[in-house]
């Protein structure tokens, strides 16, 4: 049996993800949990994104190319970073995929590996639960 393995970034393509993450981008800049710990202009954070994402589904190194390792937790460490956040994040990522049309066995498994990204990331209880660590 012969399986032909292929690259999520082949599978997706440039366009596809640039148009997702300027959706997701857009949603972040609104989110009430989400638009304080970001810039308010996204546009620096979508470009670095892209380059990231791009990597990370196996196409070019373009973050690594321009910023070295990308190193997610230590760069994460300075933004309080709550599971609550975290989720919210996520609901930007589901509804931007919902947005372009992404669908099937590529979104769920590429949306599994965000979710794994996203609980790598926090750094804080949430707000509700400081007083209980």
């Amino acid at each position: 049996m012969n399986r032909k393995y292929t690259i999520p970034y082949e599978e997706i393509g440039a366009e596809k993800l640039s148009e997702l993450l300027h959706a997701f981008y857009e949603r972040v800049g609104r989110h009430p949990q989400l638009k304080s710990i970001f810039p308010e202009d996204l546009t620096e954070t979508t470009r670095r994104q892209i380059q990231f994402q791009t990597q990370y589904l196996g196409g070019p190194n373009l973050y690594s190319d321009e910023h070295g390792h990308p190193m997610l937790r230590a760069r994460h460490i300075p933004f309080k970073i709550t599971p609550d956040r975290a989720q919210a994040w996520l609901e930007c990522m589901k509804e931007a995929m919902d947005e372009v049309g992404l669908e099937g066995k590529f979104r769920d498994v590429y949306y599994q590996r965000l979710v794994l990204t996203a609980n790598h990331m926090i750094n804080s209880p949430n707000e509700d639960e400081e007083g209980l660590v």
